[in-house]
């Protein structure tokens, strides 16, 4: 019987007689290259412009800490990761429906052609921004078709016994690319801020023309409806949550955040009470894009759980990390501000170092020993790590950083690989697009959630504290005592993000009338390297107290969701695999 050109006696093999063809014994490693090309291309571009931040927006002519900006830093910063949150699983359910290969494929060629516009802005001021952050948007589509199919190609094409190896590389390539990308952000935004945009040219050419030339589809293509009505109210409740979220962080009505604004309590709101909705719609459609019945079985469940709170965990600990060096430790240690986002790179490579050598072993250790274990073990590291970084003074020794930061980055390797395994090995075949792309979903989700969580708990922490220790501060240097209780009146926000970019705020805030009618060595002192950093350290301290105490609890919750998981008996390429409750019941079956 042939179903869609396929030989459905044989579902994971697409009979092609040439060498290099779907049934060559190359063909999974080239499948796996290119697949972890697309996946590092991606991820890279979550935190090449996280880091080039500052470089952008001098280049457009564009003050980010002016109030009226905040907005487009907002969204340069997080609209990449909201769309590829909200699109990924309707991608990977499309990859089921219409070819994994093909929706993959126009990911790549999307990718790299609006990174040549991305490069051309021609905008200056809040245009330019603008123009940046739309077709940003218009990226994280295709980045998100890049996310979405990539697992599902691979797990197709490896058997069993080796797809934690191929998933670990895979997974670790994505993973790592959001630390890569904040050295390389560094590095090329000291040349050019448009350069930040041109390195992703060359590699998606050459990524596009090698993808439509080698990849085919070998999995069980499903015919289907789109479901409309689930694809909508996924993609509006998710948007309007995650929104609210982004929005709940800049101030409002004379409060330090905007939780009490009424736009952000509706997307709160109204985002929670769609996304209810899309639940009930998936529960009744007979082709659901999220398909629920998924969360039935132990391993698909426990495993994404895990993943949603180590990303959220990991996400706060890199901009917690890169507000930490840029506003305070580089200054301290005699770094100029505009220096500070390559040098924020390069002092955080020991957490590449340690990502990339715990991944790919631990996945291939997974394969022969279990997954569970690994997954459980990485992020019990990940939370001894964030107990260590507690630890350790704002203006801390660097070995000792260096070595916390690697041991999180390593933990953070032992997690990736076995945890993708466990999910996308416990569902059917035929559904495996459709839960790569939930995967990708909770992960990017997570990341989102990320910023709005812990910025949060941040500014409330410098809340309490950061307006007196400014007041005194500025007036112990000379300043007006009504000029310096304006500025110490600020909200932390503003604070937060001048660390953040590596701006040092006080010469904005105080103005050349205040700062010229002070005697010269006072007001050099105010504007000089180390004022700012000393003035925040002690604040900021206490502020990541806060975030790195539920960065524990976090992991250490999605280390008991990650030891939840039942043992799995392993398939083929082809297969579903059985997940076996203690009982002895299967809760998948057979692909047909």
């Amino acid at each position: 019987m042939v179903l869609n050109g396929r030989d459905s006696t044989s579902p994971g093999i697409d009979r092609r007689g040439p060498a290099g063809g779907a049934d060559s014994p190359r063909y999974k490693w080239i499948a796996l290259s290119n697949t972890t090309l697309g996946m590092l291309l991606a991820t890279i571009n979550s935190s090449i412009v996280l880091i080039s931040l500052p470089a952008i927006f001098n280049g457009v002519h564009l003050n980010p800490l002016e109030p009226g900006n905040v907005s487009y830093l907002l969204w340069m910063l997080m609209g990449y990761m909201l769309v590829t949150a909200v699109l990924v699983v309707t991608l990977g359910r499309l990859g089921d429906m219409y070819g994994r290969v093909r929706i993959y494929n126009a990911g790549f060629a999307i990718f790299t052609v609006t990174s040549i516009v991305l490069s051309l802005d021609p905008l200056d001021g809040g245009g330019g921004a603008l123009w940046l952050i739309g077709w940003r948007v218009l990226q994280a589509v295709g980045g998100s078709m890049l996310m979405a199919n990539a697992a599902a190609i691979v797990t197709d094409v490896f058997p069993a016994r080796q797809r934690g190896t191929a998933l670990g590389i895979n997974i670790v390539a994505g993973i790592a690319g959001s630390f890569i990308g904040l050295v390389l952000g560094g590095l090329l935004s000291e040349w050019n801020w448009r350069s930040v945009f041109w390195v992703n040219v060359p590699i998606g050419l050459l990524g596009t023309i090698w993808a439509y030339r080698s990849l085919h589809d070998t999995g069980v293509r499903v015919r289907a409806r789109i479901d409309w009505w689930g694809n909508l109210t996924f993609a509006v409740g998710l948007t309007a949550l995650l929104a609210g979220i982004t929005y709940g962080i800049q101030p409002y009505g004379g409060h330090t955040m905007g939780w009490t604004n009424p736009w952000v309590l509706t997307g709160l709101i109204g985002g929670a009470a769609v996304l209810v909705l899309f639940c009930v719609i998936e529960s009744r459609v007979a082709e659901p894009m999220f398909p629920l019945k998924l969360f039935r079985i132990a391993a698909f469940a426990s495993g994404n759980a895990a993943s949603l709170l180590g990303s959220i965990a990991r996400g706060g600990l890199q901009f917690m990390l890169i507000i930490w060096l840029q506003g305070i430790w580089l200054p301290l240690h005699g770094y100029n501000y505009e220096q500070t986002p390559l040098w924020a790179g390069i002092y955080l490579l020991p957490l590449t170092i340690g990502f990339l050598a715990a991944g790919p072993l631990a996945g291939a250790l997974s394969d022969r020993y279990g997954a569970r274990l690994f997954a459980a073990g990485g992020l019990v590291v990940m939370a001894a790590s964030f107990a260590g970084l507690l630890l350790i003074p704002s203006d801390f020794n660097y070995w000792v950083f260096a070595a916390l930061v690697f041991l999180n980055g390593l933990g953070g390797g032992l997690f990736a690989a076995p945890n993708t395994a466990l999910v996308m090995s416990s569902v059917p075949a035929r559904l495996r697009g459709a839960a790569s792309g939930m995967r990708a979903t909770f992960q990017n989700a997570g990341m989102v959630l990320s910023i709005g969580v812990f910025f949060s708990l941040m500014v409330a922490g410098l809340a309490g504290s950061l307006p007196g220790t400014l007041d005194a501060g500025l007036t112990a240097q000379g300043v007006p005592a009504a000029a310096a209780h304006t500025v110490a009146e600020l909200p932390p926000v503003g604070t937060l993000f001048a660390a953040f970019l590596g701006y040092n705020p006080i010469e904005q805030l105080l103005g050349p009338q205040v700062l010229g009618a002070l005697p010269a060595v006072n007001a050099e002192t105010l504007t000089g390297r180390e004022f700012f950093p000393h003035l925040i350290a002690g604040p900021f301290h206490h502020g990541l107290g806060v975030v790195f105490w539920l960065a524990i609890v976090m992991a250490l919750v999605g280390a008991a969701a990650s030891l939840f998981a039942p043992k799995t008996r392993p398939s083929g390429p082809g297969e579903d695999l059985v997940t076996r409750e203690p009982g002895g019941a299967p809760t998948g079956g057979r692909s047909t």
